[in-house]
Order: C-alpha cells, then structure tokens, then sequence
C-alpha cells in the first residue's frame, strides 16, 4: 500500500512544491554554470530505472564540456581536471542533483531509492539484480547514499539498497520510517559532505587496505 499509492502522493507533493520554492536559486544555478563554463546548464544521462528500463536523468553540469561522454567518474583518469570551478561546489554540496525533482515530479524517480545506476553500470545492475532493488523506482537518495555513498564498493552498495528494499516490502510504517531516516540522513550526509569522493567509488575499502598494509 506505501508503495503503490502513499509512496507516489508524497514524491508528487514534495517536488512539485520543491519546483516552485527552488525556481529561483535553479536560475541563479543556471547563470553560474554558464558563466563559469559557457555551455548547457543542464546534461541528461541514460539511467536505469524501475524493471530495469532506461530512462532521461537530468543534472545541472558540474563538469567542462569536454569531459568524455557516459563515463562514471570513478572510472575518469584525473577526474578533477574535467570539474568546474562551480562544478565543485554543486558536488560538495549536492545542488548538482537539484533538476531530478522533475524526474521525481514524471514519475520516473522516487525521493528515497537505490541511485540510478549509468545504463553501462553492468557491476552495479548485476549486483543489484540480486536483492531485488531494479524492481523498485530509483531515487534522489537512499539507504546506501547515508552510509557511505561515493566510497562504497559496488557489492556493499547493492546490498544496503537490497536492506532497503527488504523494509519497504515489510509493509506502511517499515517503509515510511526508513524513508523519513534515508530523508533526515542525506540532510546530515549533505551538510557534512560525509562520502563525497571524486572518482572514490571503493574508497573504504582502499583505505583498510592501505592500513593494514603500513602496520
């Protein structure tokens, strides 16, 4: 019932007011990013949605226009060298990720949810295939954004969206709490810029590593 039907009303609300109450601090976002790299405000990325169907994802641009097409940017030789000078304040603070209300607001994204994973993300798709969480709307943020986003090795990462999934099918106040906890967790998450790793995707993971080997 949360999912199919309270689930929707809450997403449809909260972007349609985020749309009218972000309007303006969007254009002033809009003007930056074109003086700063003279361009499109906006790039848009094939991601993969609910059932595993592609859909248009919609960014303000956080990297130079010559930045190669459809790469992760774990994935970036240098990854810093293609960032903005605004680019770097919208990732540290998350403001890049502003225009998916419209996606919220279509229908094809949920405010709570595992990421949408690039349509090349086959590590990612395969891991998640696993717990069930491509059967689920992708979201702004999630279970897994609030506990380690950026540095999180692919597998751990698929398994707390799967934790995820697993609450929302234990029913109404399963679901809706987790999602409140996944909302009130990105605000800190975003305050502290806690995970926020260019090209960190495994970071954790390496610094154990890194650790073990010095002592």
């Amino acid at each position: 019932m949360y999912c199919r039907f309270f689930k929707r009303i809450i997403d449809f609300v909260l972007s349609f007011l985020g749309c009218i109450i972000l309007a303006i601090p969007m254009l002033l976002i809009i003007i930056a990013i074109k003086i700063d790299d003279p361009g499109p405000a906006f790039f848009k990325q094939q991601r993969v949605g609910k059932g595993k169907k592609l859909f248009w994802l919609y960014k303000f641009r956080s990297m130079k226009v010559s930045t190669p097409k459809d790469v992760p940017t774990h994935l970036l030789e240098n990854p810093e060298q293609y960032i903005s000078r605004i680019g770097r304040i919208l990732r540290k603070t998350s403001l890049d990720e502003l225009p998916q209300i419209f996606n919220i607001l279509c229908g094809k994204m949920s405010i709570i949810g595992p990421r949408p994973a690039l349509w090349n993300q086959e590590d990612l798709i395969e891991e998640r295939d696993k717990y069930g969480a491509n059967d689920i709307k992708p979201g702004l943020t999630g279970w897994a954004q609030i506990n380690g986003r950026d540095e999180l090795e692919i597998d751990v990462k698929a398994e707390l969206d799967g934790e995820y999934v697993e609450k929302l099918k234990k029913g109404f106040f399963s679901g809706f709490s987790m999602d409140i906890k996944c909302f009130f967790g990105t605000i800190k998450s975003v305050l502290s810029s806690d995970g926020v790793v260019e090209g960190g995707t495994g970071e954790i993971e390496r610094r154990e590593r890194d650790t073990a080997n010095v002592q």
